[in-house]
């Protein structure tokens, strides 16, 4: 059976203006004037081809038509709460399905979602290793992505966009060029890889010297597998979670977001 269209802004603005009996409360509940209230009960009048309220010497009043279906709107009002509550009954699980990239997983991530579900014991995680999954269709909670900015998503930096070129100590002459750092055109690469996993694992292998982000590096520098052979210095490019809009509304996405903000060095 076909669905009447219900012209459910003006039945709002018609529940909100019964119970106050009284445009201007009614506008200032809703945070509209006045004037935008009394155009929405006449619309609504012409939809619904009744007279919804009477003014008379005491203010203003239901009619009969109105006061008949009020209860029953009000009703449909609560149930509609409580779908919206039912399908919000989800942010509160404990589940989430992260797309990472592996390295950054292994060099920064992993460490600090221990520290995450050692707080909170109930947390379960699937991780997605194409970080450029699509949201829908692999049904993520969040992405953490090598990138110059968020774009169309919602995000936040979790690492400082920086770049160093580094080599293993007794490394073969030559570069390793990757997508998001390719070597100069003048320049013939020793060694092409696809990701920043497999740069960082021919760096460290010592296959030629590899342009990476800091926060990969950075444990390898300090245990001597690697030496820095310039920067570190800025990049446009840095590690962000991002994630749709309606995903930083979730309970459990801003609880995760929180965390890993709170493990960021202060400034």
């Amino acid at each position: 059976m076909k669905r009447t269209h219900l012209p459910l802004n003006a039945l709002r603005v018609f529940d909100a203006a019964a119970r106050h009996l009284s445009f201007t409360r009614a506008a200032d509940e809703l945070a509209v004037t006045p004037a935008a209230v009394g155009q929405q009960i006449r619309a609504l009048e012409d939809v619904l081809g009744v007279v919804l309220f009477r003014r008379t010497s005491k203010g203003l009043e239901l009619t009969d038509e109105a006061s008949l279906g009020l209860d029953s709107l009000r009703e449909g009002f609560l149930r509609f709460e409580e779908s919206v509550q039912a399908m919000q009954a989800g942010q509160a699980s404990s589940r989430y399905t992260i797309a990472v990239p592996r390295e950054f997983y292994a060099q920064w991530l992993a460490p600090r979602l221990a520290r995450f579900r050692a707080a909170n014991p109930d947390v379960r995680f699937q991780l997605i290793a194409d970080e450029d999954a699509d949201f829908t269709e692999a049904n993520l909670d969040v992405a953490i992505r090598l990138i110059e900015g968020p774009g169309d998503l919602e995000g936040v930096q979790l690492s400082p966009a920086q770049k160093v070129t580094v080599a293993a100590p007794d490394a073969a002459d030559g570069w390793i060029s990757w997508p998001t750092y390719p070597t100069d055109q003048e320049q013939d690469a020793a060694l092409a890889v696809g990701n920043a996993g497999q740069a960082l694992s021919s760096a460290i292998a010592g296959l030629g010297q590899a342009t990476m982000p800091l926060p990969l590096v950075e444990e390898a520098l300090e245990d001597g597998r690697l030496v820095a052979l310039a920067g570190p210095e800025d990049s446009r490019h840095a590690y962000w979670l991002v994630a749709p809009r309606p995903q930083w509304r979730q309970k459990k996405v801003k609880a995760l977001v929180d965390h890993l903000l709170g493990q960021l060095p202060a400034d």
